[in-house]
């Protein structure tokens, strides 16, 4: 299947502004790459994803992919990936033929770091230990499992297609695929759910050795099963009691916490997801991609693909949805919103670096949020103090104009 399409986005946000400084350098660059399908849709689930057909179009996917990469080469041309993150939906779906094509497909068109990290999203109830084996030896070295729970109650109440037999076996299968480096997807706060059957859960995970943990709270979203027909959660205080046993239950047993939902062994962070918390670059390839993308004469670009798949396929139809240029207002929030989730935030110096714009611009949002007790008072590092991690939102409405 051949696409040519011309690309054709909706541009907003085009109001004339001030001129900001060229960028010293580019920040790094990573790729996401949406593979939009899935088993069955999950209740609590808001992600561009949609439920499989027996037959998924990998070969039309795949040459439309790199389809939609060739007309976001103009922007990257003389750079190199430094990482991949094949996110979904469900991308294990795919079989290692269709994503080795993809992979040699991308690094015909741009170069691959020598150290990349690229990563996988896999749920246990499609690990198959041949494939796994195949996407090993594909390059891709690091996969993150969608767990959630070990527990069956709680897996049929967030309509998982795994139990926790699979779940277990999964971990034990990446590693003897040849993975030394995965993360493990976990919630807490689900259904009716105990400190002790959250602790249970974490002393699970933790007893199969990934190198990486993803520990978040279920919430419920808009457009979610569950936002129009909540299940009934842990009371507030019990949310809390959780939070705390857990992150000292991490801590025991080597897992940093680095960012508000990621814990790490030492050195096994997920460079893909820091690179985006510090507002690097990415390209975002696939039905509801998002990107986000520098130039060097100081314009910020975050562009969105078109959605739904069977738009995204349509030759008729353009890959890209939209795209808007930062403005110089914009740009505080847009950095901050997820540099300060960071639990080290990051080096003052990234915000010229990387915005165009002077540290000074800043200087008194920061007053009012040092003052406020929710950013640290640290004239090198622009970090969230305890209380500021708590509650970010606050944090961030001193840095909207």
């Amino acid at each position: 299947m051949t696409h040519d399409r011309s690309a054709s986005p909706l541009i907003f946000g085009g109001a004339a502004q001030s001129p900001r400084a060229a960028l010293p350098v580019l920040p790094p660059l990573a790729l996401y790459i949406h593979i939009p399908w899935c088993v069955r849709k999950c209740p609590y689930c808001d992600f561009n994803s949609h439920t499989a057909s027996p037959v998924l179009p990998e070969e039309e996917y795949v040459d439309a992919l790199l389809a939609d990469l060739d007309q976001d080469l103009h922007a990257v041309y003389g750079r190199e990936l430094t990482s991949i993150f094949f996110g979904g939906g469900t991308p294990s779906l795919f079989s290692a033929a269709a994503l080795g094509r993809l992979l040699k497909g991308v690094e015909q068109r741009i170069p691959f770091a020598h150290d990349i990290e690229i990563t996988l999203e896999a749920n246990p109830g499609t690990f198959e230990q041949e494939k796994f084996v195949a996407y090993r030896a594909l390059g891709i070295n690091r996969l993150s499992i969608g767990i959630q729970s070990f527990q069956q109650a709680k897996l049929e109440a967030l309509g998982r297609i795994h139990n926790g037999d699979e779940a277990v076996r999964a971990a034990g299968m990446a590693r003897q695929a040849g993975f030394d480096n995965f993360n493990l997807d976990l919630m807490h706060g689900l259904p009716d759910q105990s400190l002790e059957d959250a602790l249970s859960d974490l002393r699970q995970a933790i007893a199969l050795k990934p190198t990486h943990l993803s520990w978040y709270q279920l919430t419920l979203e808009p457009n979610t099963v569950f936002w129009n027909q909540p299940p009934t959660l842990p009371e507030d205080d019990t949310l809390w009691d959780i939070q705390e046993a857990g992150q000292a239950l991490l801590a025991e047993h080597g897992y940093a916490q680095y960012e508000v939902s990621a814990y790490a062994q030492p050195g096994r962070p997920a460079r893909h997801n820091l690179n985006y918390w510090s507002f690097g670059d990415f390209i975002g390839i696939g039905a509801g991609a998002h990107g986000k993308l520098s130039h060097p004469d100081g314009r910020i670009v975050r562009t969105w693909k078109t959605r739904l798949p069977k738009d995204y396929l349509n030759p008729a139809k353009s890959f890209q949805a939209g795209e808007k240029a930062l403005t110089n207002d914009e740009m505080p929030f847009e950095f901050l919103m997820n540099a300060l989730r960071l639990t080290e935030g990051v080096e003052s110096r990234l915000y010229p670096e990387r915005t165009g714009l002077p540290l000074e611009s800043l200087a008194e949002a920061r007053r009012e949020a040092e003052q406020s007790g929710l950013l640290q008072v640290e004239p090198t590092r622009l970090a969230a103090t305890e209380r500021g991690q708590l509650f970010l939102n606050d944090l961030l409405q001193k840095f909207l104009t």
